[in-house]
This record gives structure tokens, sequence and C-alpha cells, in this order.
């Protein structure tokens, strides 16, 4: 019997998934938890084989938690499963050791079957967004621009991006007109736009 713990934070949504997970005569969800920080110690504490892990929870992010359970608990795979089908998010999974991404429209069987396939070791990825993946290409922006970037599309205005990172206004113009010109865009807000689509920031 596989052992899952289920990282969701919509309640429908859980137990809509421990219910469709439980119908499988194989698994058994042992855990649920409702924000990314809640993730590891529960690990801990009940040894799951696979966790599934939404990425948009509260407190810290699934991606962040999956890294920190691939390092704390390494004998638990992760499997991402979002609405967010973005390239750049994908690569992000990847970077983070994560097993498992699925979007959240995978019909049942299929989780049932990936979950099957991670404890085993393996790697399943949604086709069309490896695809996705493969034509956009890799983020040509870098950290300190992707953290601007990320101030930016939460409404900061630069004396406020500044204070936060602890570089002066002027600074921080820069890498705006920068990441502007990498990203093709016409402006601040199409920067945003264009990263946000692409799973960058």
């Amino acid at each position: 019997m596989l052992k899952l713990l289920l990282a969701e934070d919509v309640r429908i949504v859980r137990g809509a998934l421990v219910a469709l997970l439980e119908i499988e005569h194989d698994l058994t969800v042992v855990a649920e938890v409702e924000s990314g920080d809640r993730i590891v110690p529960v690990a801990l504490e009940k040894r799951p084989d696979v966790a599934i892990i939404d990425i948009d929870l509260p407190v810290m992010d699934g991606l962040t938690a999956a890294q920190e359970l691939h390092q704390k608990v390494p004998t638990c795979r992760s499997l991402i499963l979002t609405g967010l089908g973005r390239p750049g998010t994908l690569r992000r999974a990847l970077a983070a050791s994560v097993s498992g991404f699925l979007l959240k429209d995978t019909p049942a069987d299929r989780l049932a079957t990936a979950v099957r396939e991670v404890a085993a070791g393996g790697r399943v990825i949604d086709p069309q967004l490896a695809l996705t993946a493969w034509d956009v290409g890799e983020n040509p922006l870098t950290q300190r621009e992707i953290q601007v970037l990320r101030l930016a599309a939460k409404g900061a205005e630069p004396p406020e991006i500044a204070a936060s990172l602890h570089v002066s206004p002027g600074t921080v113009r820069n890498y705006l007109s920068k990441i502007v010109v990498k990203l093709n865009a016409r402006n601040r807000v199409d920067a945003i736009r264009i990263a946000t689509e692409a799973g960058w920031c």
C-alpha cells in the first residue's frame, strides 16, 4: 500500500482528491495539509511514499516546500499537481527535484498511475507542458531581476522595491529597464505579463 500526503489549500478540491485516490486499492492518504510549511513536519511524522503538492499554497509555496521535502525526507517523492501550466513553472519544479508535474485537469486514472510511477522512482511530466517548455526556452532574467519584477508585479514602486532589496531607486529603475529590453516588452506592465505567462516570476 502506497502512503500519500496531500497538500492542497482549497478544502473542496482536497476532499475530492482524497476521495479519488482512496478508490484505488493500493493507495491511501495518510495526511492532508493546507499550507506549505506543514508538509515537511507532517512528512517526518507520517513517512509517506509520495507527497502530492499544489504550487500555490499559503505560508510557503509548493515548490519551496517540495525542495525542502527532498532534502529532509529523501524517501518521499513529490508530485506537483497544479492549475499553473506555465513552462517556467515546470522548469522551477524540476530544479526543485520534484518527480512529477501534472495539471489539475488530468484524468483521475492518470493521476493514480502517475503516483505509482513516481513512487517506483520514475518521473512523470504533463506531455503538452513539456513540449511548451521546450519551445519557450530558458528564463533570460537574473535572480535579482526576478526579485525586482516580482515586487513590481505586486504593485511596488521603485522606491519601495529599493528599500526592500537594500539598493537605490536608480538601481531598481536600471533593473526594470534591462528587464523590459530582455523580454522585448513594451513597458513594465508588458514585461510582468510576459514573465508571468512564461512562469518566470
